[in-house]
């Protein structure tokens, strides 16, 4: 069954620690933190002191996605004992192997993001020092958009190379997800499904999870 990790960029900021404890209770498996610049993505969002509070007032696991131009400056300030996964975007990584060797060193599992406007091969050559692979399914900076179906190729392209070259990345999809095309892109291959306009705007959050668990595990 895929995981799912809960996108708080499109929470009710005023309301954080509500929302927080609803997706909690709601059996969220990772906290995501959008962490945005201003200048790789248009908005700014999150930055590391949010992560240390949220770490020290839940025990949800964090799922770090960096985007930032050099997100090497980055990394070790979202490092918290709430930090499963630290993900940076191959579009603003010189160094992406160096880079997601140095997030394991610390750690912690590391990732690699790209955009829909990325080929798959472009991060072939680092398959084997990426834990997660998130493939956006919408331009990333904003929540709230449409999915974007060429993502379901690029599940499908990394589902096949992992399962021909003994990989042992999981495969995470960002952007448009909801109860409308979940079994499409698990059936694709996807393991952690990072959810956050469809469950936040939602009137009974706790049941949108629910109905989306049921539907990942068929």
């Amino acid at each position: 069954m895929a995981k799912l990790s809960i996108s708080i960029l499109s929470a009710d900021f005023l309301r954080l620690d509500s929302e927080i404890r609803i997706i909690a209770d709601g059996g969220a498996d990772f906290i995501h933190i959008d962490a945005m610049d201003g200048q790789f993505v248009p908005n700014i969002s999150f930055g590391q002191f949010l992560a240390h509070q949220l770490a020290a007032e839940y025990s949800l696991p964090h799922d770090i996605h960096i985007m930032a131009v050099e997100p090497e400056r980055q990394i070790e300030a979202f490092l918290t004992d709430r930090t499963e996964y630290i993900v940076v975007h191959y579009e603003t990584v010189s160094h992406l192997d160096s880079t997601l060797k140095y997030i394991r060193s610390l750690g912690v599992k590391s990732g690699v993001a790209i955009n829909p406007e990325s080929p798959p091969d472009v991060i072939g050559r680092v398959l084997d020092c990426a834990d997660q692979i998130l493939i956006m399914s919408v331009n990333p900076g904003f929540g709230g958009q449409k999915f974007n179906e060429t993502a379901i190729g690029k599940i499908k392209h990394f589902a096949d190379m992992r399962t021909e070259f003994g990989y042992n990345y999981e495969i995470s999809v960002d952007g448009g997800i909801n109860e409308d095309n979940i079994e499409t892109v698990t059936a694709a291959g996807a393991d952690i499904l990072i959810v956050g306009s469809s469950i936040f705007k939602a009137t009974d959050k706790v049941r949108v999870m629910h109905n989306i668990r049921e539907l990942a595990g068929k």
